[in-house]
């Protein structure tokens, strides 16, 4: 029948070293969706729940900034 495989977990890139600051605009631009301009949501990113308040408060602050659209 079907076969099941375990996907692997994706871990956090922020705990693994890397930084989101709200000034660099192309790596803010992963965390959002490509269609309407959302914030992705945990399950897609990878990010701790920690980070994911942060990744959200730098996409935030990028907007307000005008240094990404509110919408597409």
């Amino acid at each position: 029948m079907a076969e099941f495989y375990r996907k692997k977990k994706k871990i956090c890139q922020m705990c693994a070293g890397k930084s989101v600051d709200y000034k660099d605009a192309e790596i803010i631009k992963k965390y959002i969706s490509n269609d309407r301009g959302k914030i992705l949501p945990r399950r897609i990113t990878g990010a701790c729940a920690k980070h994911q308040r942060h990744i959200a408060n730098e996409v935030k602050k990028a907007r307000f900034m005008a240094l990404i659209p509110f919408v597409k």
